[in-house]
């Protein structure tokens, strides 16, 4: 398979480039870590006014721009060379997309137009030990009441889940055990208790939601498999989260370079060291190998052949990459890189926290594993 972006993808990169360099120098990714939402409201409404990025991959009838899962990773790889700080993991990524594999035209109709403006941002509550997250490990029941249901139960890691304002939840309905999923109004839901966690990547905010009795609505029909929904969600997901990883990756590339090219010790740049070159030309071939996993599982998640594979193979080799790259970052940049006024330090915490995303890198090698029978 070959794939390659196409000139007007790739004019989509570059304006997404350009709106990340304007709106998110590190200046400003520092000050929003230290706030309590995360990111900047007025940003975030830039970022569908002047580029339309929440409606991009969201079908035209819906209010989106009806372009596919390639451009919103081509979006989601700039964004993370920029560590742009904004719920659009949460809310575009997961939200809308298990709104549109789960959800019934009804649903799609009433959600979609409000998350593709960016008036409405969601969040998907699906993990409920910090080492499982699979849908047949949830205990979150939901109980009939009347004409809606009850959440009981919780969920932790829930990506920007302190400031969501739509929570679609993953539950079990007692007497059959089927896992559904369930749309919350968060905006005032009764019973529903939502903590901020600490969190090692200060640039992404995850929370830890409780429902006590929460009043909630079916997302899908009521014979629909919400297991299998969540479940290509995430993979979905996760070839979008490796091409954010393949971005930051390969901005430590080049930040390294160029560093190496304008320090100089003993009378000349470090660049011109052997070992220095050693570590830059291996990290030229990493991120290249993340691009072609990475562009490849947008190619089968775009024509929807071999997700589960193509997703979990690009997953584990970016996390890896991102997370040998960012060391490699701190490592060249010498004793200035070990500091907190340095960049360094938070690439390297998005790298740790993001491989631990989704499942983690064990889970998407024992995928990759046993679909090749080992």
């Amino acid at each position: 398979m070959t794939f390659a972006p196409t000139e007007e993808q790739r004019q989509l990169q570059q304006l997404v480039r350009k709106f990340c360099e304007a709106k998110s120098p590190v200046a400003e990714v520092r000050r929003l870590m230290d706030t309590e939402a995360g990111f900047d409201p007025a940003v975030w409404h830039q970022l569908g006014s002047e580029l339309g990025l929440q409606s991009l991959a969201i079908p035209e009838r819906f209010g989106g721009a009806g372009f596919s899962l390639v451009e919103l990773c081509l979006a989601m790889e700039e964004m993370g060379r920029a560590l742009l700080c904004a719920p659009f993991l949460s809310s575009i990524v997961l939200g809308a997309n298990v709104i549109l594999v789960g959800g019934t035209e009804d649903n799609r109709e009433r959600l979609l137009p409000a998350i593709a403006s960016g008036d409405l941002r969601a969040a998907l509550a699906f993990a409920e030990r910090t080492d499982a997250w699979a849908p047949y490990d949830i205990a979150t029941e939901a109980i009939v009441d009347g004409a809606q249901y009850r959440l009981h139960g919780a969920k932790t890691l829930v990506v920007d889940g302190h400031t969501a304002q739509l929570i679609i939840v993953s539950a079990r309905r007692p007497g059959t055990g089927a896992v559904s999923l369930f749309t919350v109004d968060a905006s005032n839901a009764e019973g529903l208790r939502r903590t901020s966690l600490p969190t090692l990547d200060q640039t992404r905010k995850l929370a830890e939601l409780r429902f006590e009795g929460t009043p909630a609505q079916l997302l899908g029909g009521p014979d629909d498999d919400g297991a299998a929904a969540l479940r290509r969600t995430l993979q979905r997901a996760a070839v979008c989260l490796a091409a954010e990883q393949l971005g930051g990756a390969a901005h430590c590339l080049d930040a390294s370079v160029e560093y190496a090219k304008m320090r100089t010790q003993f009378g000349r740049p470090i660049g011109s060291f052997q070992a220095i070159k050693h570590r830059c030309a291996d990290m030229l071939l990493d991120v290249e190998s993340a691009r072609s996993a990475a562009y490849s599982a947008m190619a089968s998640a775009a024509d929807d052949t071999d997700v589960a594979l193509a997703s979990s193979l690009a997953h584990a080799y970016c996390s890896e990459v991102f997370s040998r790259s960012a060391g490699a970052m701190v490592q060249i940049h010498g004793g200035v890189g070990y500091t907190w006024e340095h960049d360094a330090h938070l690439y390297l915490k998005r790298a740790k926290a993001s491989e631990a995303l989704l499942g983690g890198i064990d889970y998407h090698r024992d995928v990759v594993a046993a679909s090749m029978n080992l």
